[in-house]
């Protein structure tokens, strides 16, 4: 028996605390900020990503990787670009777009790596039933008999909460490690479902008040900007749906613009890789605020919504 492509890859969602050990500790692992990605490591290799697609044409370097791994196999793993300030989120989207001779120099330009962290299939065994930490042992002794090297890398994994806890160190967040994967050793492998628990790193940052959805005297979402080297106001980040009570804090605060605004005319998307238009109001840019952030930026802007903690009332825009 062959798992074949498209495989459901197993999920997380996402909790607020690190737990503690109880009867059964639970393993730890970093959480990369890269592609999800399913490796069919066979005489014919196929690169999944998390919803199916075939990665291959744009990563030849991985494919290859694949081809001659010397067994056959498929790996649950992060793809990832490497800079020298650390993961590039930005690099391995431009590397995405990439086909044929532009993919092939962009390999050598921008390598990828992947970081592997399960093993669903190895010789003809299909090891979806077997206990994570049964996994984890046979993907650890592929990694040492085939002597892997870039651009396979092992995912560093822990039942250490201390150590666990150092990988939400804002530090690594710059690094790229976006926060810690939360496994219980005994699971096995469910495709599809949200299985694991994810714990984001979170960091406080300021922005700009630009623009809120709903009206501007009962916002229901905020607009941060922050100031580029020019002075103009540029998009960093939308927040999550605003409490009652901060909506009527806000509601009292903000003032509406006009043509004069910078966003005036702007047209911005509903979401992260979404096409479809966001309907907003922009607002007189003069508050700031301090919000939640987690640490996947792409060129200054927070790829996921924010929060919105409080307004900052002894900062001025100019200093954003």
């Amino acid at each position: 028996m062959h798992l074949s492509p498209p495989v459901e890859p197993m999920l997380a969602r996402s909790v607020t605390t690190l737990p503690r050990a109880g009867s059964r500790p639970p393993l730890f692992e970093q959480k990369a900020d890269g592609y999800r990605t399913l490796v069919f490591a066979r005489p014919t290799p196929y690169i999944q990503s998390r919803r199916g697609a075939d990665l291959g044409p744009a990563f030849p370097e991985v494919v290859r990787a694949a081809a001659a791994l010397g067994v056959e196999a498929v790996l649950d793993a992060e793809l990832v670009v490497w800079s020298e300030h650390g993961l590039d989120f930005s690099a391995l989207q431009r590397r995405a777009r990439r086909r044929g001779a532009t993919a092939e120099h962009a390999a050598r330009q921008e390598p990828a790596y992947l970081i592997v962290f399960d093993l669903l299939e190895v010789a003809g065994t299909v090891l979806l039933d077997e206990p994570l930490h049964r996994r984890r042992a046979a993907l650890e002794d592929l990694f040492t008999s085939r002597r892997l090297a870039a651009p396979w890398a092992l995912c560093p994994q822990t039942s250490d909460r201390e150590t666990a806890l150092s990988w939400l160190d804002p530090a690594w967040g710059t690094a790229g490690v976006e926060g810690v994967m939360i496994k219980d050793p005994g699971s096995r492998y469910r495709p599809g479902e949200r299985g694991w628990q994810k714990l984001r790193t979170r960091t406080t940052a300021e922005g700009i008040i630009g623009a809120v959805t709903g009206t501007v005297h009962a916002p229901k979402s905020l607009l941060f900007g922050r100031l580029d080297p020019a002075g103009r106001l540029q998009l960093i980040a939308r927040s999550t749906p605003l409490s009652r009570p901060a909506s009527a804090e806000l509601g009292v605060a903000l003032r509406p613009a006009g043509q004069e605004h910078p966003w005036y005319g702007r047209r911005f998307s509903a979401g992260w890789g979404a096409s479809e238009p966001l309907i907003f109001q922009t607002v007189v840019p003069d508050l700031v605020a301090e919000i939640d952030v987690d640490t996947a930026v792409d060129l200054g802007t927070y790829r996921h919504p924010v929060r919105f903690l409080r307004l900052r009332d002894d900062m001025t825009s100019g200093e954003v």
